[in-house]
């Protein structure tokens, strides 16, 4: 059995010097800098795929769901959320959800709610 040329010990001198509990510091730290990347991805971005689906689970079909994402996405407003778009909507107009969204289809309508999220 051939032996393995471990260099463990050498790349953990760095830290000896540190105590358990700096030790969990020290991970929460490398890892908060692992994944702050990823978390500004998630609440910065978005895709029209993720934002059908969350119209279809406020009801919309799947083929109404992609008129209203690709509505919103060519007047640049997909950034907002379509269902946050939806729910303010209904919210100033006083409609029902489903409505709401069916009248985003509107040209009227989408520079309505352009106004709003300026």
């Amino acid at each position: 059995m051939k032996s393995r040329n471990d260099d463990y010990l050498e790349r953990r001198e760095h830290l000896d010097k540190y105590s358990d509990s700096e030790l969990k510091a020290y991970f929460k730290e490398l890892t908060d800098q692992i994944i702050d990347p990823l978390l500004t991805l998630a609440y910065d971005y978005t895709t029209p795929a993720i934002e059908r689906s969350v119209l279809m689970r406020m009801g919309f079909s799947s083929l109404e769901a992609k008129h209203i994402t690709d509505k919103l996405l060519e007047n640049n407003l997909l950034e907002h959320g379509a269902g946050h778009i939806v729910y303010k909507y209904a919210k100033l107009k006083k409609l029902p959800i489903r409505d709401s969204g069916l009248a985003l289809l509107e040209t009227s309508e989408i520079n309505f709610i352009m106004e709003v999220f300026k």
